[in-house]
């Protein structure tokens, strides 16, 4: 789909800044996860996201909501739902796997959306696109296998079946099917936000996506109370920022722009993370990182240039 109708340079300042906000979540999540179990981080971002659209949802979109049919309700349901599984599996499948392992397995998404797209969406894919989300996702790779890789004399990586002991293949599918979850959730959203505001779309998704992950966590036996203050700044400011401002920004892009090309984008957030590694930690990316930045941004450039932006 083409913007002929909008600034092109919105859409890429749009999208930049999404990145730059769910970049911040490794760090929100791994300041947090200290203390806190995983499932309960993700039920609580999402409860708290939800919470601070509520007033403005109900205000001002009641009656686009009310208006629904059942379909579209069902459909942005479902959505969450699915938002609700990527959160879930995502994020516990780093207390069972190396990063590393899990990134790159996540990162698959954009895969996924691609090759569903033509069947789902009926948006097709052209070669160029194609060649963006290789790249892209070879990107990814190469920046998840720099915390177990080194350059010394060549490429040296740890033996390939320690990725697949013990409680890393649990992990390992657990990221899976993150990416797998985080794919319908695109592939609906891109449906679904071209009849809906962006305010109605993500109340409703970030609604029943809280509900769906609260319900698990209770389920798992956690409580969402009782943990040290500062844990909750990290929880709120998980909500605010790669939440409400980066995954809202995406969201808002869907409305725009190709499913697989908004899926493509997310692949920047591990140049965001390595960015903000390194003002707010002070950890210099490797070689690897610098090469798997540069693959990224070149796949997100083919497949914007591809999409007409």
């Amino acid at each position: 789909m083409k913007t002929t109708h909008h600034n092109p340079a919105l859409f890429y300042l749009a999208i930049a800044g999404g990145i730059l906000a769910v970049s911040t979540a490794a760090i929100f999540i791994r300041y947090a996860q200290q203390e806190v179990p995983s499932l309960v981080i993700a039920a609580v971002r999402l409860s708290l996201a939800s919470l601070v659209l509520a007033p403005l949802a109900l205000m001002r979109h009641r009656a686009e909501l009310s208006a629904l049919s059942r379909r579209e309700t069902t459909l942005g349901l479902l959505s969450g739902f699915f938002l609700a599984l990527h959160f879930a599996t995502w994020i516990s499948s780093l207390e069972f796997t190396s990063v590393a392992s899990s990134v790159v397995l996540v990162s698959t998404t954009p895969l996924w959306v691609a090759l569903l797209s033509p069947l789902v969406l009926r948006e097709s894919i052209h070669r160029a696109a194609i060649v963006g989300l290789v790249l892209a996702l070879l990107g990814g790779a190469v920046v998840g296998m720099s915390e177990t890789c080194r350059f010394e004399y060549g490429l040296v990586c740890p033996p390939l079946g320690q990725f697949f002991q013990g409680q890393a293949l649990w992990g390992n599918f657990l990221a899976l099917c993150g990416a797998w979850m985080g794919a319908g959730y695109l592939l609906i959203g891109r449906r679904l936000r071209a009849k809906m505001s962006l305010i109605s779309y993500i109340f409703l998704v970030y609604g029943m996506a809280a509900l769906v992950l609260l319900v698990i966590m209770r389920a798992a036996g956690f409580s969402p109370f009782g943990y040290p203050p500062l844990n909750y700044l990290w929880m709120l400011l998980l909500a605010l920022v790669p939440q409400l401002l980066g995954h809202s920004t995406f969201n808002w892009a869907l409305r725009y722009l190709p499913a697989s090309f908004v899926a493509v984008t997310l692949l920047g957030e591990p140049i965001g993370s390595t960015l903000l590694a390194l003002l707010i930690l002070g950890e210099v990316p490797s070689v690897l990182e610098l090469v798997g930045g540069v693959l990224i941004l070149t796949g997100i450039y083919l497949a914007a240039r591809e999409s007409g932006q």
